[in-house]
């Protein structure tokens, strides 16, 4: 018997505002929030996995046609969705998760509930789910770090160059093998180890 192969998506929903954004870098006061804390934001509370998953069969649906539909109805699921920090796994079929990964680029605001501008971004595709959630902690840790070492920059309005570079190199955690390109997981994806679990 074929066992059935899946990818999981992990996604993250980013909130651009873009009347607030800047046309020019401008230094930041102390209480404005960084900009790593501004784009990951909460979903709204009527926001869930539900209304997610249907608006991921409209765009399919809308791009492909009933072809797509066909393809990704019988293996999409949403296996997780935070609305604290708008992060989502997303299982389809190995052969089709091309479709569901177009769909979700193409979208540009949430369903009519909630109907809010945002961006959707496919940061690891992955073989397993326990891959996926181990990408989304460490995606979530960095943000952290991120975001602290922003506000402590914020907190230095006026600081000179040397300072800012002493604070780097005070975060040892934060290495540039950790910020590289989104599509790093892709490949992992088909290695030996990352193998798909049974459901």
């Amino acid at each position: 018997m074929v066992r059935l192969k899946h990818r999981y998506l992990l996604v993250n929903i980013l909130f651009p505002d873009l009347k607030n954004a800047p046309s020019a870098p401008r230094p930041k006061g102390v209480d404005e929030l960084p900009y790593a804390i501004q784009f990951h934001q909460p979903s709204s509370d009527r926001m869930n996995a539900k209304l997610l998953m249907q608006m991921i069969r409209n765009g399919v649906s809308e791009l492909f046609g009933d072809y797509g539909s066909g393809m990704i109805a019988g293996s999409l699921q949403v296996k997780y969705f935070s609305q604290a920090t708008s992060t989502a796994i997303v299982r389809v079929s190995r052969d089709h998760y091309r479709l569901v990964w177009a769909a979700l680029t193409f979208a540009t605001h949430l369903p009519k509930p909630v109907n809010q501008a945002c961006v959707f971004q496919v940061v690891r595709v992955s073989g397993t789910i326990r891959k996926a959630e181990e990408e989304a902690i460490r995606r979530a840790r960095l943000s952290i770090r991120r975001a602290k070492r922003d506000t402590k920059t914020a907190q230095k309005v006026g600081g000179s160059a040397d300072g800012r570079a002493a604070e780097l190199n005070e975060d040892k955690d934060i290495n540039l093998e950790d910020v590289s390109g989104f599509a790093d997981g892709i490949d992992d994806a088909d290695e030996p180890g990352d193998e798909d679990e049974s459901d």
